[in-house]
Order: C-alpha cells, then structure tokens, then sequence
C-alpha cells in the first residue's frame, strides 16, 4: 500500500506505533551502531604526556604511548577504527613539507606502535601536508599559487610512508586533482594493494574547521584560504563529479566533509554511487554542539545521539566523530 493509498484517521492512527519503547524500537528505520563509529586522535611528542585543546573541550592530544593506550580503550569500547592526525613541532614543518613521508614522524610511529600493541584494529591516516607545511596549506605553495602535480608527488610520497608503516585505510584529504589515482598506482606498483583508501572526495571550504587546525597547530602558519582547491559550499553537482572521479580513480570509499551542513550531499552520494559512504562531524560541529551544553542551552548526550543518528538517516555507512568513546559507551548501554 502506497502513502498515497493510505487509509486516512481513524482507521490510521501513526502514534499507535510511537506508544512505546518496544514499538518505537520494532520500526525503526535505521540504526547507529558502535560499528559506524571512527575516533579521530591528534598525536603530539613525549611520553606520557596530554594536551588540552582548547577550542575542543573534551578532546586532547596524546603522546604515542598514550595514543596506543587510547586504540586499546577504543577496541575495548566496540570502536573498530581510529584515525590519526599529529600535532608537529613547528621547527620540522617546512615549504617542501618533507616530514610528512618521514617514517619516523609521529604519524607512523603512532601507527607502528598501535599495530604492535593492538593490531585488530583499523588504523586510518590522513594524508595532506599542512601539519607539515609552514604555509599551513594542504598543498604546496609556490608564489601564492598551491601547485597541483607537485603536491600529488608529494602526497604520494606521504601515502607510502603511512602504508608501510601498516596503516590500514589511507585518507587523503587534500582535494588536489589525480592525487587518489597516483597514490592507488604507487601502492599497486610496491605490492600494497590491500591498503584502502578512503578518499575526502567532497570536502568542501568551511568555516568549520577552526578548531581543528588549532589541534594540528595549522591556525598560525596558515597564509590565506584554501578556496582554490577546497569546493564551493554552493556547488553540490561539483561535489558529485569529485566523488565519480575519485571512484574511478580508485577510492575504496568516499567522504563528505563537513557532515551535518552537508546531509544533503551524502545522500545524493549515497543514492546515487551505492559505495561506502562516510561523513566527518568536524571540529566545528562537535564544539557547538559542547559549548551549548556547556553552558546548559542543550542536553549534550542527546544532541550528541540525534546528530550522529542523522548520518545514518542520511545514509552514510559510517561517521568520523570526536564523539566515538562517549557515543560507543551509551549505544552499548542500550541507549533510547
């Protein structure tokens, strides 16, 4: 029977299904599981040593020892995946962003060392040069101009660095053009064809990545914008064309980054490319959502579950979130 077809009141009464938990629970058409959930963690140097972000209450930075204690919480807690962002000491960041395919910067130390303590778990990386850029961009910048083949050589570089140091999903998020088909040939080429790669294919220029650059320590050293690569919050069709490409470049799975300004296009992504489909709850997202319940505006465990439930209304497969630990511990507890 179609809606159109439907019986009207009081033969069709909705809230007949509505009256109960166990009712609610039989009908509901999707839902958000510990499985969805991908963790973000920024890696700093030290031993044993945290830091405090301030513009992300809630969220800090580990040294790698720390970092490999978190992935073994995050298994414990269901979380089947971490993605890894490092914090780089501002004397090793550099125009030519060299430290970025150095196997021992923090990345892949981080990487090597969860594998060795905790080697079930899925450990995604994010490959783009601003934590290593002195002009704090994702590419590299000749003349106030970020070139675009040069960057992907170098990306493809970094890409390797990350694969042989065990990474397990490749997240290039740098929205250079060719750079997914030029990383998927050089893993071809080295015998790496296992690595996935989860491509930023949609990520758009958004204000809601403030936070987050603080937590890199790109909001400094950035010259500028990154509107010349970065998509145009208004153009979804551009969006798709980004995603079709990367697909036939060989993205394993896609991305659209920011999430909730964008639940529109992870739809269409869905719908239209059937692939995985993952969107990032950014920085900016997740500190709205703890400065509101910080000052007793919202209740923050429920905007916290209803915001990562409209990814799944949305259709995405998954969700990269800061809210994972917080999130998995309330979906195991039987949240309502």
């Amino acid at each position: 029977m179609t809606a159109k077809s439907a019986p009207g009141f009081p033969a069709s009464r909705p809230r007949r299904l509505r009256r109960t938990p166990a009712l609610r629970a039989l009908v509901r058409e999707d839902r958000l599981s510990v499985d969805d959930l991908i963790w973000p963690v920024f890696v700093c140097d030290g031993d044993n040593a945290t830091q405090e972000i301030a513009s992300m209450p809630g969220v800090i930075r580990r040294s790698v020892d720390l970092t490999v204690e978190a992935a073994a919480e995050a298994q414990a807690a269901g979380i089947r995946a971490i993605c890894l962002f490092p914090y780089t000491d501002g004397t090793l960041k550099t125009d030519d962003c060299a430290e970025a395919w150095n196997p021992e910067n923090l990345s892949n130390r981080a990487t090597r060392a969860i594998k060795a303590a905790v080697p079930d778990i899925a450990i995604m990386t994010d490959v783009a040069l601003d934590p290593y850029n002195a002009q704090g961009h994702d590419g590299i910048l000749r003349d106030g101009v970020i070139v675009n083949d040069d960057s992907v050589a170098a990306l493809v570089k970094m890409a390797m660095a990350q694969a042989e140091a065990g990474a397990d999903i490749l997240g290039p998020s740098d929205m250079m053009d060719g750079r997914i088909g030029a990383i998927r040939s050089a893993l071809e080429d080295a015998g790496l064809c296992d690595v996935t790669i989860m491509s930023y294919a949609a990520k758009y220029a958004s204000a809601f990545y403030g936070p987050f650059r603080d937590a890199v320590g790109a909001s400094g050293a950035l010259k500028g914008d990154k509107k010349t690569y970065q998509l145009d919050p208004l153009n979804a069709d551009e969006g798709l064309r980004c995603v079709a490409r990367d697909i036939a470049e060989g993205a394993d799975m896609v991305m659209v980054k920011p999430g909730m300004p964008y639940l529109d296009l992870c739809a269409k992504v869905k719908d239209r490319f059937g692939v995985p489909t993952f969107a990032y709850q950014v920085s900016g997202e997740y500190a709205m959502i703890r400065a509101a319940a910080g000052n007793g505006w919202i209740d923050g465990e429920k905007a916290m579950m209803e915001s990562l439930m409209a990814f799944r209304r949305a259709g995405c497969d998954g969700v990269l979130t800061y809210f994972a630990p917080e999130a998995a511990r309330l979906i195991r507890a039987g949240w309502e």
